[in-house]
């Protein structure tokens, strides 16, 4: 008997516009985006995504084919998927912190961003379901993952060990993380000349993981496709103990995942 995998047809956009821009490091600046159609905008998983909809010359809306999103001449929308930071479904408004690296659609858009710009957003996509009864965590990421991160650290179980590493490309990315009475953070630099997730993979693969970890850790594709094997190969940890999401691909451009 064959079963037909149904195809979900994604959250509509709600049409919003910038409100504010921050910036937090030389590296990121959060963009708070508001209006009225992020009245009851509710995220209620950390590590959640939102998708972005960025404006060319104006912004309009895709159709959905069931396959894609599509402009009405048939280019494919500029598309990003970002991390929720803090959504506020009372006052509606929703930032989004974003890498500012020089290149990428994402990274041009959030530093030349100003009040009253139009955007589009959709979501939320699923979040991280937090284990109570996990005995510890083990949390890895380069800059793109930091507001995830920044949100486990706000809601893991205060009694249990969190373990953090966090890869940035220069120094000044550093910033400073939400509290937890038993997390352990260390930054480590990429060094130069090597590609994007070379010191998140040799910290991750170096940790002696307690029976029971459970592991989160999201970044470049390819690097932390090093870290699966590792994990899975190596380690044998469970699949079930386990959440490695590929946030960017180095090297890609002009696709969903380059910022």
């Amino acid at each position: 008997m064959t079963s037909l995998r149904l195809r979900r047809e994604p959250p509509a956009f709600r049409t919003v516009e910038v409100v504010g821009v921050e910036r937090l490091t030389p590296r990121m600046a959060r963009v708070t985006l508001g209006g009225r159609e992020l009245a009851g905008f509710v995220v209620d998983q950390p590590a959640a995504s939102v998708r972005v909809l960025l404006p060319d010359d104006e912004l309009v809306i895709p159709a959905w084919n069931g396959n894609e999103f599509l402009l009405p001449d048939g280019r494919r929308p500029v598309l990003r998927t970002l991390t929720p930071r803090r959504a506020d479904p009372d006052a509606g408004e929703l930032d989004v912190d974003v890498v500012l690296h020089g290149r990428g659609a994402a990274s041009q858009w959030a530093g030349t961003a100003t009040p009253g710009d139009p955007v589009a957003v959709s979501g939320p996509g699923r979040g991280y379901a937090v284990d109570p009864e996990a005995p510890g965590f083990l949390l890895g990421g380069d800059e793109t993952a930091v507001p995830a991160i920044g949100q486990l650290l706000e809601v893991l179980p205060p009694d249990r060990p969190v373990e953090v590493h966090v890869e940035v490309a220069r120094p000044d990315a550093r910033l400073r993380l939400p509290e937890h009475p038993r997390a352990t953070v260390t930054w480590h630099d990429l060094p130069p000349g090597t590609p994007p997730g070379h010191a998140l993979v040799a910290a991750v693969c170096s940790v002696d993981l307690a029976p029971g970890t459970r592991v989160w850790v999201a970044g470049e594709a390819a690097a932390v496709q090093r870290i699966r094997k590792h994990l899975f190969g190596d380690v044998g940890l469970p699949r079930g103990q386990t959440t490695i999401r590929g946030y960017w691909k180095h090297g890609r451009t002009g696709g969903a995942d380059d910022d």
